[in-house]
């Protein structure tokens, strides 16, 4: 214990003032007129937070503290603290640390540390304040409990080599505000975090953990996360099976990753709204992810966006509109190589809000990027199912060429004269019916059975017509069989 006749001026008038609670100022002059030495043991104020003070009855101690040069380790660790700290425009030289301990509000406003602080495994009941606070050290809150919020508002950690943030199993009370200048040089850790206030990260510079990652927030439980207005991550920002009750926002944020700027695979949250400032710099994630609505505008992708398995409840454009469409269809071949689920998820999306027609739009590019994949005979299928009929979603193609072909035939064999096959019996020629005939292999129409040429290149051309019926039924028959079996 401290004893009073040891303390100095600046301490006796924190201890004095400690019992009432009252706030001490040791930049203001003294009673006497003079600067009070802004020196303060970090002791003196372990003594008082431990409660082995004098303590008048009725009064609410704390430790309200401005403007002091805190000189010696401040440990707490283990400690039950009953009484508030909060310390303002002051200088801690020595270590502070709050590992294990039980404690109250935390406050240190505009504090400057030389060290870090090690909360792990902490428990306040009240609120960690360190607002702009700089700390050349990390903020270690690994399976701590907050009851209240953790205030991190124009603060700075610097660590060198470590996380700057790490707080893996925080369990919050309220929600973290990392926002109005917040940095970290070192990159935020929070895996597995719960936090029902959310995580609020407007306007946050994040610089990287060596890992090349500046936000790690894997598995977090959260309510809402907002990582917008400005907010720069100058590493991945992983959200990997992140639950998140309300909205994910990107709004006006520069996503700066190396190999991924963002991975949200497996994230669960009711809003993605994807809008930053610029397109990422890296790729994004969204393997297996379940969104109710997603949120985004042309420009808001990087070159290569990982969509397997991602599903969604709603689009920003309800549909109707071609351009729409392809902009959907161009987001989704930014997925490297062919994968068929993101165009399936498009295409039930078009249905769901009744636009049948842009659904099978879709499923045709779908079956023209397949293709890319397919080997040289495969291709050449799926050029003739497309040409002919459109992968079965555009049957009128059929149509179309059976009318182009008819005239075709009309034409050549109306310009010659057909020998019977015998003279004087079967149907009077007609070079329309005889072109049907040909182009139609189901049925007889007897036109064909009744007539040859004996001009070989008008027969060569009846060989077409035969040969080009029998293409167009085939693949009339698997475009048709295609849709009825997707649908």
């Amino acid at each position: 214990m401290v004893a009073y006749e040891e303390l100095s001026t600046a301490e006796r008038l924190v201890w004095d003032a400690f019992p009432g609670g009252h706030p001490i100022d040791l930049r203001l002059p003294g009673p006497d007129g003079g600067v009070p030495e802004p020196a303060v043991r970090a002791s003196v104020l372990k003594t008082l937070l431990l409660g082995e003070g004098d303590r008048p009855p009725g009064a609410v101690p704390a430790v309200r503290l401005s403007g002091a040069r805190i000189t010696g380790p401040l440990d707490l660790s283990g400690a039950e603290l009953a009484y508030a700290l909060r310390l303002e425009d002051c200088r801690l030289e020595g270590e502070f640390s709050l590992y294990g301990a039980a404690t109250r509000t935390v406050s240190l406003l505009d504090c400057t540390l030389a060290g870090g602080i090690d909360a792990c495994m902490a428990r306040v009941e009240g609120r960690l304040e360190l607002k702009g606070s700089r700390l050349a050290g990390a903020l270690l809150l690994r399976n701590a409990r907050i009851s209240g919020e953790l205030f991190l508002e124009r603060a700075e950690i610097t660590a060198d080599g470590r996380w700057a943030l790490d707080a893996g199993g925080l369990d919050m009370g309220g929600g973290i505000w990392a926002c109005k200048g917040f940095t970290a040089h070192g990159g935020v850790r929070l895996p597995g975090a719960t936090l029902p206030g959310g995580l609020f990260l407007s306007g946050a510079r994040l610089h990287p953990h060596p890992s090349g990652t500046a936000l790690r927030a894997a598995d977090v439980i959260a309510s809402t996360l907002v990582l917008s207005d400005g907010f720069t991550a100058h590493g991945a920002v992983d959200l990997r099976g992140a639950q998140v009750s309300g909205s994910v926002t990107f709004e006006g944020a520069v996503l700066k990753g190396a190999d991924t700027a963002v991975d949200g695979s497996l994230m669960r949250a009711a809003v993605l709204d994807f809008t930053p400032a610029e397109p990422p710099s890296a790729a994004v994630d969204l393997r297996d992810a379940r969104i109710e609505a997603l949120r985004d505008r042309p420009g808001s992708w990087p070159a290569t966006v990982l969509l397997q398995g991602l599903v969604y409840g709603s689009l920003p454009s309800g549909g109707g509109d071609r351009r729409e469409v392809g902009r959907r269809v161009e987001w989704i071949r930014r997925e490297p190589g062919y994968a068929p689920q993101p165009y399936e998820q498009l295409a039930a999306w078009y249905r769901k809000v009744g636009h049948d027609d842009d659904a099978r739009r879709v499923l045709l590019f779908k079956q023209r990027h397949r293709r890319r994949a397919m080997n040289p005979a495969g291709r050449l299928w799926s050029h003739v199912l497309d040409v002919t009929v459109g992968f079965g979603y555009r049957p009128w193609l059929a149509g179309v060429w059976l009318a182009a072909l008819t005239a075709l035939g009309t034409a050549v064999f109306g310009s010659r004269t057909p020998t019977p096959v015998q003279s004087g019996q079967g149907p009077r020629f007609s070079a329309l019916v005889y072109s049907l005939d040909l182009l139609v292999p189901i049925g007889n129409l007897g036109q064909r059975s009744a007539w040859y040429w004996s001009d070989p290149a008008v027969q060569w051309v009846a060989y077409a017509l035969i040969a080009a019926g029998w293409l167009l039924t085939t693949a009339a028959v698997a475009g048709v069989t295609r849709t009825l079996s997707k649908n």
